[in-house]
């Protein structure tokens, strides 16, 4: 059974990177899809991550902080996956009223919105990992204790809390997500905004060094975007999620320097270096990670299928065929 055939799909951040993955299998199955995304510079909306299925979807250019424009869009649709936020953890320490505004402000007025206007829709949100902060164990389960460690890490907690009470209170349907490392073709790549892991492909592609902090030795997960976008889908189908909150992750763990290790193996004349950790950086890295996915696994059926080596050749191959459509080469 296909349970998104003929449904009405919104997706915020819809030109994003996991918005954009998320769209093109929605559409694969037969669903209604339509994308806000403001394609605001800084936070990685990319029209051409659409490419290929901009006759199938309706895309619309509005922000989730408008309330009238969300109003509008929220009616009638069956099932809303609510990714668009601000996901730099260094914009957040410089501007930390911007933050609020995206990532707890606008998501207390879209569940406004739904509750007025669409009760009966379901909603995934796409919380992080970062809401857990300096690790007391790993691998980081869901009953770990809630440290965050930037302002970002604040805001996301409050838009997270905010669906579970409105699923709580008001019955309207919410999950979440807190994701990992995600990476994959159509991420953010001019910059470390989205994630360091765009910046090292950017790197390696114009052959210069990859820049690792420190040592190196800090460990981590990582989830290729096709497995994020199965366990997005998973959700969105289940009503056993409903109140729920899910890690992703992978049992595949490596430090940092291995990852460059990794890379530079995989791109001919790739290099990377040590570097000292910047102090901005430093005094909001978490350290070692790594998410115990146990309970999505075993409720939903979720786990990833994408093994790391597989997953960097092809965001490297996909970069090499599309970059002029991801970064200036002449910057």
């Amino acid at each position: 059974m296909n349970p998104y055939a003929g449904k009405r799909v919104l997706i915020t951040g819809g030109l994003g990177f996991i918005g954009s993955a998320l769209a093109r299998r929605l559409v694969g199955q037969q669903a209604e899809v339509t994308l806000v995304d403001s394609l605001i510079p800084e936070y990685g909306g990319n029209p051409f991550n659409i490419a290929d299925i901009r006759g199938r979807v309706t895309v619309n250019a509005g922000d989730v902080r408008d309330p009238f424009a969300m109003a509008y869009i929220i009616q009638g649709q069956d099932i809303l996956f609510n990714l668009a936020g601000q996901a730099s953890h260094l914009d957040s320490m410089r501007d930390p009223h911007t933050d609020l505004d995206i990532n707890a402000g606008a998501q207390l007025s879209i569940l406004e919105t739904c509750r007025k206007a669409n009760a009966g829709i379901k909603i995934v949100f796409a919380s992080t990992r970062q809401l857990y902060g300096r690790p007391d164990y790993l691998p980081v389960d869901e009953k770990h204790p809630i440290r965050p460690v930037d302002v970002n890490g604040i805001n996301k907690l409050a838009g997270e809390s905010y669906h579970l009470l409105y699923n709580n209170v008001y019955g309207i349907r919410a999950c979440a997500l807190r994701l990992t490392n995600t990476y994959g073709p159509g991420m953010r790549v001019k910059d470390a905004r989205q994630t360091f892991l765009g910046l090292w492909v950017r790197l390696l592609l114009e052959g210069k060094p990859i820049n690792v902090f420190g040592d190196g030795l800090q460990r981590r997960d990582f989830n290729y975007v096709d497995d994020c976008v199965d366990a997005l889908l998973l959700a969105g189908a289940s009503e056993d999620a409903n109140g729920k909150i899910y890690n992703l992750g992978s049992s595949e763990v490596v430090s940092l320097l291995a990852l460059a290790e990794m890379m530079v193996d995989l791109e001919e004349g790739g290099t990377f270096a040590h570097t000292a950790f910047p102090a901005e950086r430093k005094a909001i890295d978490i350290g070692d990670y790594y998410g115990d996915f146990s309970s999505i696994r075993s409720e939903l059926g979720w786990q990833p299928r994408i093994g790391l080596r597989e997953g960097l050749k092809r965001t490297l191959a996909y970069y090499r065929e599309h970059r002029a459509h991801y970064w200036d080469q002449a910057a």
